[in-house]
């Protein structure tokens, strides 16, 4: 039994038919580009407005040009969520941390053990902060911020770390809430 053999959610996921507008073309459009629906797409469908705006704040975070790169973010959420255990994200982010670092041993080393991970001085600074956003957020004081700007980070690339860190932090609840199912696709990908 594959795991496309399970529900990809305990929550109704809607038909594409009985979506709203918007969020059918979106998927659809995401389905054009990858060649599948994600299933966190489909799996949150059915609560549209929070759907939108996951998906805004999403995108406001991890499509950024400037300041951290594409794979520093997917690194983030590698990162923290494998610590939140966290599934879906973990499967769905490594891949395309995989895609765009170009590594394909980088997911599991940061899933597994971020610190024995091979990472640069840059990137370790990155997650070592970002799990610390994640699981001691309230002992962040301003000599964590002087560090990182010593590591020469600027405050906007500061805010993105901890930003995408509280945002995964919120995403690996819901996706464990409704036991989100990571797509068959994503496992296979980019690992040679």
């Amino acid at each position: 039994m594959g795991m496309s053999d399970h529900a990809i959610s305990r929550f109704p996921v809607p038909a594409l038919e009985d979506m709203p507008a918007d969020i059918r073309e979106m998927i659809e459009t995401v389905q054009e580009k990858s060649g599948f629906v994600p299933n966190v797409f489909l799996a949150l469908a059915h609560r549209p407005d929070e759907f939108r705006a996951f998906f805004a704040a999403h995108d406001a975070l991890m499509d950024k040009s400037n300041g951290l790169s594409k794979a520093e973010r997917e690194m983030i959420v590698v990162a923290t969520s494998a610590s939140n255990g966290c599934l879906y994200c973990v499967v769905a982010h490594g891949a395309i941390l995989r895609i765009r670092a170009k590594n394909p041993l980088i997911s599991d080393q940061l899933a597994t053990n971020p610190s024995k991970a091979d990472l640069s001085e840059r990137e370790q600074h990155i997650v070592e902060f970002a799990l610390m956003v994640a699981h001691e957020s309230a002992t962040v004081a301003d000599a964590h911020l002087d560090h990182m700007r010593a590591g020469g980070f600027t405050d906007d690339e500061i805010w993105d770390i901890g930003a995408i860190a509280a945002f995964f932090a919120m995403s690996n609840r819901l996706a464990n809430l409704a036991a989100i199912r990571p797509n068959d696709e994503f496992f296979s990908m980019a690992r040679g």
